[in-house]
């Protein structure tokens, strides 16, 4: 692709805000006068002051989806308001060839006061579209929005979920050189979430897009760029879509544990063991396992006298912080009463979790008669954290092992 294609060009991009109001507004009127004065150098940062954005670069054509991802705070917000011209970087360049369509704040752009319709007419002027091109597209905007009976109702009476649709309509429906999206399709019903990631897909064969989602199952379906942030600063960028969103959940996986129980039962110390007895060591705070292979999971506990029969139960927790798999000790008909210091040992044949990172929690319990649990004396919901290797295709919870033929 040649230079022209380069619809967004981003350049050491950086912004600082400051955390104190009555500071900041004193560094404003320095930064007015020094600024005046022709000195607008770099500065470094200053009592209170902090990197929103720092050093960010990347290069966007038309044609491509960039999937900006991190956790609250991260920058990606403030990066995004550079980029549609509401705040001034402190550094750097950003270069936008074309015309811009953002859906960076829900409502954003809109006159609570005025009538739908008349808000379509706004936008697109805002867009640089003249009103017989807005005309020509109108009943289009109005039918994708799918909120006809109200068009010409204000606003302000609109729930979130319409505004919405109205604005992704107005800014899918003009058809943009560079598109930004911000969180928003975490608003309103699945139907028209997917509508909206179907006209985006159809939008990329002319449009360069931003987006900007928690929702990894919606950046991996329309993104084929990823920049991952951290802080204000890149972590990384440019590598394909399924391993930066591999590496979002890394980073950003919940360490933190919620401990309980009622103190008769405490853990000394928790190892995941390999064929030959061998330790796994964790790597980046990882254990690394592979697929399909047999491991054995040791637990050394340290029980009160008055505890009665227990059993364990280690649960697994996907990326997505849903329970996808449990391995009780009670299935294998094995229920414990020995107190003091005791290691249990569970040994599970055959790990068949799919590719990816997997939070191990933990739970012991007392267990009365007709196995129906009691008290819990322990519960760990983050013993450890364990990234699933080996496995070519598939990334499900689960992978089936089983007989293929073919006739």
């Amino acid at each position: 692709m040649n230079e022209s294609e380069i619809l967004v060009k981003v350049e050491n991009l950086s912004k600082k805000f400051c955390k104190d109001l009555k500071t900041s507004l004193w560094y404003g009127v320095k930064d007015l006068a020094s600024g005046l004065s022709g000195n607008k150098n770099e500065r470094e940062l200053r009592p209170k002051e902090f990197w929103a954005v720092k050093d960010i670069s990347f290069e966007l054509r038309r044609g491509e989806c960039l999937g900006l991802i991190g956790h609250n705070g991260a920058g990606k917000s403030t990066l995004l308001k550079i980029l549609n011209g509401l705040i001034n970087p402190d550094a750097g360049k950003v270069t936008i060839r074309g015309r811009v369509g953002a859906l960076i704040e829900l409502g954003a752009g809109f006159n609570p006061i005025l009538s739908g319709r008349e808000n379509i007419y706004n936008n697109g002027a805002i867009l640089g579209f003249t009103k017989k091109e807005i005309d020509e597209k109108i009943d289009k905007i109005i039918d994708f929005a799918e909120i006809r009976e109200f068009i010409d109702m204000p606003v302000q009476n609109y729930s979130s979920g319409m505004k919405v649709r109205l604005g992704f309509a107005v800014a899918a429906q003009m058809e943009p050189d560079v598109l930004i999206i911000d969180e928003v399709l975490a608003v309103g019903d699945v139907g028209f979430r997917m509508k909206c990631l179907t006209r985006i897909g159809e939008l990329l064969k002319s449009t360069a897009v931003i987006f900007v989602s928690h929702s990894m199952p919606q950046v991996s379906r329309i993104a084929n760029k990823i920049l991952l942030m951290k802080n204000g600063s890149e972590v990384i960028g440019g590598l394909n879509v399924s391993d930066g969103i591999e590496r979002y959940y890394q980073l950003f996986q919940n360490g933190d544990s919620i401990i309980g129980g009622n103190g008769l039962i405490e853990i000394k110390d928790f190892k995941i063991l390999n064929d030959s007895l061998n330790c796994i060591d964790a790597e980046n705070g990882f254990l690394i396992l592979k697929h399909n292979y047999k491991y054995t999971f040791q637990l050394k506990l340290k029980v009160k006298e008055q505890v009665k029969k227990y059993f364990v139960n280690y649960s697994f927790i996907d990326k997505e912080t849903k329970q996808v798999a449990n391995f009780f000790s009670v299935f294998s008909d094995s229920v414990f009463s020995k107190t003091g210091e005791v290691i249990i040992e569970g040994e599970i044949e055959n790990l068949i979790l799919g590719q990816g990172t997997y939070s191990i929690g933990v739970a012991v319990n007392e267990i009365k008669e007709c196995n129906s649990r009691g008290e819990i004396y322990l519960y760990n919901s983050n013993i450890s954290i364990i990234s699933i290797t080996g496995i070519e295709t598939g990334h499900a919870p689960v992978q089936f092992l089983g007989n293929w033929n073919i006739n």
